[in-house]
């Protein structure tokens, strides 16, 4: 038996010596030491040993299988390192070569007018304050001169949520906030956000929109002051070369009112198209702060004076890029905003 286990572990060396693929070497694991193997076949005679042989036959099994065990974990290493060596060469990557390009967004241009126009008031010593989007009926319309069932409130008509909460319909509602806030100290506001009203969309109108309100409060200020810091704002915003104009107008909230009309973007004042003839844009709607919203905001009228602006953030992108139609900042066609991108 001894020669038997001498011979098998000859022939084995010898054939593990030609293995060139894992398969065939896990083939001739299998064919020696597998369960039905050579060396499991001979190692079952060992019943028929005396006493005294099998140890030394039991010993030279071990040895045999631990050679070709040692020869096969060899070639199993060698086979483990080629075959991460060639995918290493496969995976390479080369450095050298330029990169994708990652698609990069830019500031929507809703977004971008309405940081300008912020700059812009900043930059006159404004601050800006902000409220909520879900208002009372007391700070949307009531502290600001709009009494229950007062017929200017069908123009601001919103989506309510109680008979008393609703969408805000303008961003006022954050004047009076600020008012009572104040404690009858002076006041110099901006309030950017979103507002709601209940407007079928169309070129011109959508049921939301974004708005930025200004107000001023203090010993002093006087309508001048209005036309001088509205002038600034339309300078900075359209040009050195734009104009203003204001024409009497009507707002519950202040005495006297006025809307703001600026020189045509497009032609300049001479008559276009666009300004129908007239060289004249309107833009925003303004006023000197009602001595009633003084009141309830605080402040003694008799001390104190103040002027309140509003404006829409997309009717000045309108005519800061020529854009016709409102429903383009919201439609997200990519072929419209990229123009936006190196602005």
């Amino acid at each position: 038996m001894k020669e038997r286990l001498e011979a098998l572990r000859g022939e084995a060396l010898q054939e593990l010596q030609h293995v060139d693929n894992p398969q065939q070497l896990n083939d001739l694991r299998v064919k020696y030491l597998g369960k039905k193997g050579a060396l499991t076949e001979i190692l079952r005679g060992m019943g028929g040993l005396s006493a005294e042989e099998r140890p030394i036959i039991g010993q030279v099994g071990n040895e045999v299988r631990a050679a070709i065990e040692s020869v096969i974990e060899e070639k199993q290493a060698a086979f483990q390192q080629a075959e991460t060596e060639n995918r290493l060469r496969a995976e390479t990557l080369d450095v050298t070569l330029p990169g994708k390009a990652l698609p990069t967004g830019a500031v929507h241009p809703l977004n971008k007018v309405a940081q300008e126009i912020e700059d812009i008031f900043v930059g006159l010593g404004y601050s800006i304050a902000e409220g909520p989007e879900v208002e009372t009926d007391y700070f949307n319309f009531e502290a600001l001169n709009l009494p229950k069932n007062h017929p200017a409130r069908d123009m601001q008509d919103s989506f309510y949520i109680t008979e008393d909460i609703l969408m805000r319909t303008h961003t006022s509602p954050v004047q009076v906030r600020t008012m009572k806030q104040m404690n009858g100290k002076p006041v110099k506001i901006i309030c950017p956000g979103k507002v709601y009203r209940r407007d079928d969309d169309d070129a011109t109108h959508s049921f939301q929109f974004n708005q930025i309100e200004g107000l001023v409060i203090g010993k002093n200020i006087r309508m001048s002051d209005l036309k001088g810091t509205l002038l600034q704002f339309v300078q900075q915003m359209f040009g050195t070369q734009a104009q203003i104009r204001l024409r009497p107008s009507f707002f519950p909230f202040t005495e006297p009112s006025a809307e703001v009309d600026v020189t045509c973007v497009q032609c300049g004042g001479h008559g276009c198209r666009m300004c129908k003839q007239t060289g004249w844009l309107e833009i925003l709607g303004c006023g000197m702060v009602h001595p009633r919203v003084l009141e309830m905001g605080g402040y003694d009228p008799n001390e104190v004076s103040g002027f309140a602006f509003g404006m829409g953030v997309e009717r000045i992108a309108l005519l800061k890029y020529g854009i016709d139609d409102i429903r383009h900042f919201y439609t997200n066609d990519l072929r419209f905003l990229s123009q936006f991108e190196r602005m």
